[in-house]
C-alpha cells in the first residue's frame, strides 16, 4: 500500500511513518519542516518538503495516487490560534481542503484525519467523553478540527471518500518538541534533566488523559487498513493530574525536587479524558503502554 503522511517529520507523524513501514507499506512524508525534523524519519521514507496550503502539495497528492493519506500536518498551538485565528484557519481548514480536493481527484481510498479529543469536546458533561458527546470547542484550534470532521462528512456523502477522524487525547512520548506549544511531559522531561525548576500552573489537580505516541501511530495503521468510518477516540480513559505526572517524571529522571506552583492559566480546562471503548470494538485498538512505562521511555529518550 502506498501511504502519504502529512506532517510526517513531526512528533506523532514520524511514529505513524514507523508503524506503516513496519507493516511493509511504501511510505511518503509531506512536511514543511516548520516544526518537524528530518532526523525523525527513517531512510526508507521519501520526504517531500512542502506546505500543505501550496499547489505543489495538491499536485503531489494528485500525481502519486496514494491509496491512503494520514493527515497530521496542522497549526497545533492553541494559544496561537487564539491570538491569530485567521492563520489557524488558513492552515487547518484551507490547507486541509487543498489536500481533500486533491485526494478526491486522485482516487485516494481512505483518509485518516488527526482530530482532537480535549479541544473538540470542551468542558465535558461526562468523564470519559464518548464520541457521542457534544462538540463544544472553546478555541479556534478546536473549531478548526471540528470543521475538518464536518468537511470529511461532506466529502464522504458527495464523493464517497472514506475517512476516519481520530480524536486524540494528550499525546506524549519520544521526539516531542519541548518548546513552543509543547506537551507538559516534554517540557517537564527536559527541565528535570537539565536541573531546572518545573512550574505547575494552579493547584496541579487539573487532569488529562495521556496516551503514548507509538500507540497513537498504531491506531492510524488500524484505521487505514480497516473498514470503519467516522470519529473514534484514541486515549486511555484514565485521568492523571499534573501533580502525579510530575512525581512520576521526577522519579524517572532521578530527581528529588518539588515543582513550583504558579497562578492558574485563565480558561484552562480542569478535567479532560476520552472513552476509548469504541476504538477497542471497531479497530481492536487498546493502549499498550501504561503511563509509568511510557514516561520512563520518554525521559530515557530525552536523556539520550
Amino acid at each position: 500500500m502506498k501511504v502519504l503522511v502529512t506532517g510526517g517529520a513531526g512528533f506523532i507523524g514520524s511514529h505513524v511513518t514507523d508503524a506503516f513501514l513496519d507493516a511493509g507499506h511504501e511510505v511518503w512524508a509531506l512536511d514543511d519542516l516548520s516544526s518537524g525534523r528530518r532526523e525523525n524519519l527513517r531512510s526508507e521514507v521519501r520526504l517531500v518538503v512542502v506546505d500543505i496550503r501550496s499547489p505543489d502539495a495538491a499536485r503531489l497528492v494528485e500525481a502519486e495516487r496514494f491509496e491512503v493519506v494520514c493527515h497530521l500536518a496542522a497549526q497545533m498551538d492553541v494559544r496561537r490560534s487564539v491570538a491569530d485565528p485567521r492563520f489557524d484557519a488558513d492552515v487547518n481548514i484551507a490547507g486541509f481542503l487543498n489536500l481533500l480536493e486533491a485526494a478526491r481527484k486522485s482516487g485516494v481510498r481512505k483518509l485518516v484525519f488527526s482530530s482532537t479529543g480535549g479541544a473538540i469536546y470542551g468542558e465535558q458533561d461526562v468523564y470519559p467523553a464518548p464520541e457521542s458527546h457534544p462538540t463544544r470547542p472553546v478555541s479556534p484550534y478546536g473549531v478548526s478540527k471540528a470543521s475538518g470532521e464536518l468537511y470529511l462528512g461532506y466529502y464522504r456523502a458527495q464523493y464517497g471518500l472514506a475517512s476516519v477522524a481520530l480524536r486524540y487525547a494528550n499525546v506524549y512520548g519520544p521526539r516531542q518538541n519541548p518548546h513552543g506549544e509543547a506537551g507538559v511531559v516534554a517540557i517537564f522531561s527536559e527541565r528535570l534533566l537539565r536541573g531546572e525548576i518545573c512550574i505547575v500552573n494552579g493547584t496541579g489537580k487539573q487532569t488529562r488523559d495521556f496516551v503514548y505516541g507509538p500507540d497513537v501511530a498504531r491506531a492510524n495503521l488500524l484505521a487505514a487498513t480497516g473498514e470503519i468510518e467516522g470519529p473514534i477516540n484514541i486515549g486511555t480513559g484514565i485521568e492523571t493530574d499534573v501533580n502525579r505526572l510530575y512525581a512520576l517524571l521526577a522519579r524517572a529522571a532521578g530527581v528529588d525536587r518539588p515543582a513550583q506552583h504558579a497562578p492558574e492559566k485563565p480558561g484552562e480546562q480542569m478535567r479532560s479524558s476520552v472513552d476509548p471503548s469504541l476504538a477497542a470494538k471497531v479497530l481492536g485498538w487498546r493502549p499498550a503502554v501504561a503511563l509509568e512505562e511510557g514516561l520512563q521511555r520518554t525521559v530515557g529518550w530525552f536523556r539520550d
